[in-house]
């Protein structure tokens, strides 16, 4: 019931609304001859196109600006992730540098730079997928055989090639072997 009464004031209020428009643009009017009416509904019409052009013209440019926003998101999108490796890539290059290096001093260099490698990772939530011991996971592992082994069956016995994921979604799924059933 209360619907009804809030729906017909606004009809009300709608019909209330064109009287007076139609007053103002009559009343203006009424008292000129045809030629001023016209004149004057003429220019009203103007007015309107313009209106109408303007609006136009304004949706295009906002549908123009998201596409090219939209562009420039999909172009720059690893930007951050890229300049993170910059310096992995710097320390590679610094480590090859080196002439007289020691077999330890490379180790040591390698073992910084997979740190600064993990901790790229971490920033932009990579995370390494080694399941050694696990029980098989088809979402998360890739079988390459299945051996003869004490585990249980259907369980990790060797990870030939770590996996990986983004945000919990798989980037690349760990290449592992399992265990037979006996």
């Amino acid at each position: 019931m209360l619907f009804k009464w809030i729906f017909s004031n606004d009809e009300e209020s709608m019909q209330e609304n064109e009287n007076n428009q139609e007053q103002s643009v009559t009343g203006s009017t009424e008292n000129a001859s045809p030629e001023a009416q016209i004149t004057e509904l003429e220019a009203a019409l103007e007015e309107a196109k313009a209106a109408v052009l303007y609006t136009r013209a304004e949706a295009e440019n906002v549908r123009r600006r998201s596409l090219e926003d939209i562009d420039k998101a999909r172009k720059f999108a690893l930007e951050k992730f890229s300049g993170e490796l910059l310096a992995v890539k710097d320390s590679l290059d610094a480590a090859l540098a080196v002439d007289n290096a020691t077999l330890e001093s490379f180790k040591n260099g390698v073992e910084l730079t997979a740190k600064q490698l993990l901790n790229v990772f971490e920033k932009f939530n990579i995370s390494e997928i080694n399941p050694a011991g696990e029980k098989f996971d088809p979402n998360k592992h890739q079988a390459i055989s299945a051996v003869d082994s004490d585990q249980e069956p259907n369980t990790v016995v060797n990870v030939l090639q770590k996996g990986y994921t983004l945000n919990e979604r798989v980037l690349r799924p760990a290449l592992v072997m399992v265990a037979k059933a006996k």
